[in-house]
């Protein structure tokens, strides 16, 4: 199933999940405790994050730093598999550009084409700890632009070195992120409409937007892109708050707002278990206008827990 084509063609809101991999050592079975619960709502597709490196280091005698290298949540291409063939439904694996070269990511997306996973969200990913800003690999994409256009000439049979594979072209459908409040990096919101419009106009065809608490910031930022000439469906992104810390967290790591009625709110919460259902009532009335306005899809970040999220979906659908 092509997702822009679904995107297209609905005439009712749909739901969709993202999912993150376990920390390595784990199991598939934390992805199906997430999972199948929410399978209740019969979800359209299931987004699978994917993640680079990480380093860390281990102190040596003498006071010295050995840096260990490792992917923490690994099995991207694995559990999309293992979910695709367990619910029967599509799944969307992210391609990122930080930690992979080109050719690596082409071996990925082969295999995901084996696999007849047929559908990507394309993200540049984030910069390492220990770096100011992002680097990408030796030989890998700076930008994902680059990676929509890497994906784009696969799609035309065209893979690295320009080699033409016969009868080889994949069909991939690609989505792309897109920052309702705008992306830290951007100097201003010219900026990253510009930057969206190319990947749009390089192969893309829907946009997921970053997490938002103030619907109206949505709103805008639809507006904003259909001026802008930016035609493709465009998906809201909703997580709700479930800790205390998450009113200062949240605006540090993602660079978004938290509306002054929702942090009163949180504020007001002796213990996170007051928090989550601040967090759930909050989402809940966020998904019933988007759902009013007629979103083709509310897609739900579920961080690994499915209570919360499974009790919105069932306050809207």
């Amino acid at each position: 199933m092509n997702i822009a084509e679904l995107l297209n063609n609905t005439k009712e809101t749909l739901v969709s999940f993202e999912i993150l991999p376990p920390v390595r050592g784990n199991n598939i079975q934390s992805i199906y405790n997430t999972l199948d619960p929410l399978m209740e709502f019969s979800p359209k597709y299931i987004n699978v994050t994917y993640h680079r490196e990480e380093i860390t280091y281990k102190e040596l005698k003498g006071g010295l730093l050995q840096p260990i290298v490792q992917r923490k949540r690994p099995g991207t291409v694995g559990i999309t598999a293992a979910i695709k063939h367990k619910y029967s439904t599509e799944v969307v694996p992210h391609i990122i550009c930080g930690g992979f070269s080109k050719q690596e990511t082409e071996e990925a997306l082969i295999d995901f084409n084996f696999l007849g996973i047929n559908n990507v969200l394309i993200v540049r990913g984030d910069p390492l700890k220990s770096e100011i800003k992002f680097t990408e690999k030796k030989d890998g994409n700076k930008y994902a632009v680059d990676l929509v256009k890497q994906i784009a000439n696969m799609n035309k049979g065209i893979f690295l070195n320009e080699t033409v594979e016969q009868n080889a072209a994949t069909n991939f459908c690609m989505g792309v992120a897109a920052y309702p409040e705008k992306h830290i990096e951007s100097p201003n919101e010219y900026s990253d409409m510009e930057i969206l419009k190319q990947k749009i106009n390089s192969g893309a065809k829907y946009i997921v937007t970053q997490m938002f608490f103030d619907n109206n910031k949505y709103f805008d930022f639809v507006n904003k892109c259909r001026k802008a000439g930016i035609k493709v469906p465009i998906i809201p992104g909703i997580k709700p708050v479930s800790i205390i810390d998450h009113s200062t967290l949240l605006p540090k790591i993602f660079h978004i707002d938290l509306p002054k009625e929702l942090t009163c709110e949180i504020n007001k919460c002796n213990n996170n278990k007051s928090v989550r259902q601040v967090g759930i009532e909050w989402a809940t009335q966020q998904s019933k206008e988007l759902k009013k306005a007629g979103v083709p899809v509310i897609h739900y970040y579920t961080m690994g827990k499915a209570d919360n999220i499974y009790n919105i979906v069932k306050n809207v659908f």
